[in-house]
């Protein structure tokens, strides 16, 4: 009776031992550090690999991660300075650098770092113009991570990077800015247009100088142009300044017909006999 009331104990205080020493034992991650307090007293950041710690005695409140952490984090119906409501989505990037300041000088680190973003984006914002946000984001990514570091300062955090991932603005707004921007390429069309018909009325004095002091030049410039307007097998009607006949010593547009006549005429001949060759052969 002795000897098992005995084993009864023995059994007991192994279990109470092994039970101690389950909880006495923390295994802690390469990127993790947990914090510990003896007593409700910090006594330090322990980690990572094998940890003993006395039980009832020293407890473990938090565990920190010392990764990247990415979080994204949003504004919605958020007035711009020019007062457009937009819709901003973004995503932080950010490290745990003091685990023992993460741990002591904020209740939860992770939804004060998110709540920090958010306002911080909403002040940017109010700050801004539309056409800077949609045109200038890396300028804005900046702004953001300055501040948002400014006032997460003491809290063993650092920003790495803001990236603004989308602006979405009313669909009335995005259909005025369309018509906005094609008038503006319509008013761009305009001037290149208008600077190419000045450029070509330039070059037409330039040349009408060059005629003047030159009649040979004037000459052979008409005589071309009749040639182009006259080769071709399709019926043409060419209009040719008078002075222009003069100077090809065409006489007046009596003159000019008959020219027309006879080079179709010699045409029409040459395509006939080019068709009773054919019929030969």
């Amino acid at each position: 009776m002795v000897d098992l009331v005995t084993t009864t104990i023995l059994l007991v205080l192994l279990v109470v031992i092994l039970a101690l020493v389950a909880l006495s034992i923390r295994i802690v991650k390469q990127w993790e550090r947990i914090v510990v307090l003896y007593l409700g007293r910090f006594v330090g950041i322990r980690g990572p690999g094998l940890v003993v710690i006395v039980p009832f005695l020293n407890t473990v409140p938090y565990t920190i991660d010392l990764r990247v952490v990415s979080t994204s984090f949003t504004a919605e119906q958020t007035l711009t300075k020019d007062t457009v409501p937009v819709n901003v989505d973004a995503v932080l990037f950010w490290q745990v650098t003091d685990a023992e300041r993460a741990a002591l000088q904020v209740e939860d680190y992770r939804g004060a770092v998110l709540l920090a973003a958010q306002t911080a984006l909403r002040d940017v914002i109010g700050k801004t113009v539309l056409a800077d946000m949609l045109a200038g984001r890396e300028v804005i990514d900046q702004e953001l991570q300055k501040t948002i570091q400014s006032r997460i300062d003491g809290w063993g955090i650092n920003v790495l990077s803001v990236e603004i991932r989308d602006v979405v603005i009313p669909i009335a707004l995005q259909d005025a800015m369309s018509m906005q921007a094609q008038a503006e390429r319509e008013r761009q069309a305009r001037v290149i247009l208008s600077d190419s018909e000045r450029q070509i009325a330039k070059s037409f004095e330039d040349a009408s100088k060059v005629y003047t002091d030159n009649p040979t030049a004037l000459h052979l410039r008409g005589m071309n142009m009749l040639y182009e307007g006259l080769k071709s097998n399709n019926a043409v009607l060419v209009l040719v300044p008078a002075p222009v006949l003069n100077t090809m010593a065409l006489g007046d547009m009596t003159g000019l017909i008959a020219l027309a006549q006879t080079m179709t005429k010699a045409k029409d001949e040459s395509a006939e006999a080019g068709e009773e060759e054919t019929e030969r052969d």
